[in-house]
């Protein structure tokens, strides 16, 4: 039986020169990619396995949750599109916790197709178009470019939990 690896990623640099909405779509792939790259090399195994105590993190309990995110925020807030997480439905950390039994090589291709359902999402969507709120706080507008952002900080964030957490399965660091 051949054992399961996480295919390797290509990552693209950002243009140094671009307009707005293709740098910040440049830089949230880029940040994409980055999450990928973390977890390229590794055996389903691998990617379960849980950062240092008392932490439950993992890197596919990170690539679970950002499928999530991704959904939250470009079609469900952005696109207004009615949907279930589909690791965590009741949304109670089950994206990070109810991995033994997960799908790696499933998982990450779910994260690679939300990724896409996110760009379509907004694809013909200026930066300036205001959506409403879709969680506890209806008064909470925002813009395509706010989401943009956020994403982008969300994922950095995330990174470098990421990069810590390769690190202690593998000692591998890096961008």
């Amino acid at each position: 039986m051949t054992t399961w690896i996480a295919p390797p990623v290509e990552r693209a640099e950002p243009d140094r020169v671009a307009g707005e909405r293709q740098s910040l779509e440049q830089w949230l792939d880029y940040q994409r990619e980055t999450l990928l790259m973390k977890c390229a090399g590794l055996t389903a195994e691998q990617l379960k396995q849980r950062a240092v105590p008392p932490s439950r993190l993992s890197l596919l309990g990170l690539v679970r949750h950002m499928v999530e995110v991704e959904q939250w925020w470009f079609r469900m807030h952005a696109r207004g599109e009615d949907l279930r997480f589909p690791f965590d439905p009741d949304s109670v950390g089950l994206d990070f916790e109810d991995i033994e039994d997960a799908d790696a090589a499933a998982d990450l291709e779910t994260f690679r197709q939300e990724c896409v359902n996110a760009r379509a999402a907004v694809a013909g969507m200026a930066l300036d178009d205001v959506v409403p709120s879709r969680g506890d706080h209806p008064e909470r507008t925002r813009d395509i470019r706010w989401i943009f952002v956020h994403m982008i900080e969300e994922y950095a964030r995330h990174n470098g939990h990421a990069d810590l957490i390769r690190e202690c399965i593998d000692g591998a660091t890096g961008d």
